[in-house]
């Protein structure tokens, strides 16, 4: 507990699953928080329940596409706590799915615009803080399908999310020096509301389940504490990874 303590992290996509986990794991560690998401009930309740637990948080609602989004969410982290240590860059869609030689102009730089460019434009302003404070912490979240085990039907989101793997590695090597952790998360399936929607029938969820060398799907929580690993002092020596948090859906897919 507490490997937080006195740390300011900002969390992208934070209203739901993953990045919810994230941000009450980081809460009970002792960070201090700035939450954004686009639902901005679902935002303030998420603020509510770390509060009553005696956790600090403020939150802002937005699209990630927007780089004076992007802007804002630094500028309360400093405002509010004045530095930014951590930076869970997590919001992303699956996207426009289906044939490739189907998917619209629009979808496809709809799922790259939220994807990879929205998390590109939190890592640039996040970045330009962390240098004034002597380094810090940035995690994105791809995907194993971004990485070793793409399926059919989702190339935005495989190509969105496998750049964020190039992007990871580059500013891990360009912010090296000045202390500056860059990491991404590549998680499997995980109970989420879009993997519930996704997988609406019992064939569906069990041909998934069926792929994971552990024979089930991942919960948010156990993500989040991969992702807290990553932006704690216990991964004081990581950098440019992506790290497989994925059940072994990449070594068992027949």
């Amino acid at each position: 507990m507490n490997r937080l303590t006195n740390k300011v992290a900002l969390i992208t996509g934070a209203s739901a699953g993953i990045g919810r986990a994230t941000a009450i794991l980081f809460a009970a560690e002792g960070a201090k928080l700035v939450v954004g998401a686009r639902r901005k009930e679902e935002l303030d309740a998420l603020v509510a329940e770390i509060e009553a637990g005696g956790g600090q948080a403020v939150g802002l609602a937005g699209d990630v596409r927007s780089e004076d989004y992007a802007r804002a969410l630094v500028a309360l982290a400093v405002s509010t706590y004045d530095r930014l240590d951590i930076a869970f860059n997590n919001a992303g869609v699956l996207g426009e799915g289906g044939p490739s030689t189907g998917v619209s102009e629009a979808g496809w730089n709809d799922a790259l615009a939220i994807n990879l460019t929205g998390s590109f434009l939190g890592a640039k302003h996040q970045i330009a803080q962390m240098l004034k404070h002597g380094g810090g912490s940035l995690i994105f979240t791809s995907t194993f399908v971004g990485h070793t085990a793409a399926f059919p039907g989702v190339a935005a989101y495989a190509a969105s999310k496998s750049g964020l793997i190039g992007l990871t590695q580059a500013l891990a090597t360009e912010f090296g020096p000045d202390n500056i952790r860059v990491n991404a998360i590549l998680p499997g399936a995980v109970d989420t509301a879009m993997y519930r929607e996704m997988n609406d029938t019992p064939d569906k969820t069990a041909y998934i389940t069926g792929l994971h060398a552990l024979k089930r799907v991942g919960s948010p929580e156990e993500v989040a504490r991969s992702v807290l690993y990553l932006a704690s002092d216990d991964a004081s020596f990581v950098t440019g990874t992506a790290s497989l948090v994925d059940g072994g859906v990449s070594i068992a897919r027949p």
